[in-house]
């Protein structure tokens, strides 16, 4: 992970990730640093360190979750359905799709973003893949293309998740500048700050 900038590992079904895309790149801009952006596979990061996927969480603290996404939503003004029909399902189609559009230097901020909506505003399955050919014809992107792309970006997409779990992360989404750690959009400040202050070698 030798790459200056934001290494921003994150699952392409989190509602964090959703809440955090405009404030990061809005910080990344700013600060003149790049994004490198690496969709992980966040159950299998769980179960290497730890963490509990929310529908085996205990009911005070799914109910938490849902009072501070309602906050969060009030505060950012991006209302979003905390427990929407299609709730995190597969996202390994989605996920190598953004890695193999990300590989081809292309723009991926508006696609990971209308995936994300796609489940937390619009009740539409991501994992389905004439779903996802929707959303992504709604970018002007040739779903057929990326979808025979997608398969060869399995192994970057479990090396991403093993490159994230070796860096401390445990949940989405998680950013790390010059090998320091911030987990959850409710840190992106402090991320700015860092950058500002340890900003990276010419």
């Amino acid at each position: 992970m030798s790459m200056a900038g934001i290494h921003y590992y994150f699952w392409m079904n989190s509602d964090w990730a959703y809440l955090g895309a405009d404030r990061l790149e809005a910080i990344a801009r700013k600060q003149g640093v790049p994004i490198h952006y690496k969709p992980v596979d966040l159950p299998q990061v769980y179960v290497r360190t730890g963490g509990v996927l929310l529908g085996q969480r205990s009911p005070e603290r799914q109910a938490y979750r849902i009072t501070e996404l309602q906050r969060w939503c009030r505060k950012l003004g991006i209302p979003i359905n905390p427990t929407p029909r299609f709730m995190c399902p597969d996202a390994t189609l989605a996920s190598t799709v953004v890695i193999a559009i990300n590989q081809a230097s292309l723009p991926v901020l508006e696609l990971y973003k209308a995936i994300l909506r796609a489940q937390w505003c619009e009740e539409r399955n991501i994992a389905d893949p004439a779903e996802l050919a929707r959303i992504m014809q709604s970018q002007h992107l040739d779903a057929d293309y990326w979808f025979e792309q997608a398969p060869h970006m399995q192994q970057r997409y479990q090396a991403y998740t093993d490159e994230a779990i070796a860096a401390g992360v445990f949940g989405s989404p998680s950013y790390v500048y010059q090998g320091e750690l911030f987990w959850g959009q409710d840190r992106l400040d402090m991320l700015d700050e860092a950058i500002h202050t340890h900003p990276a070698p010419a």
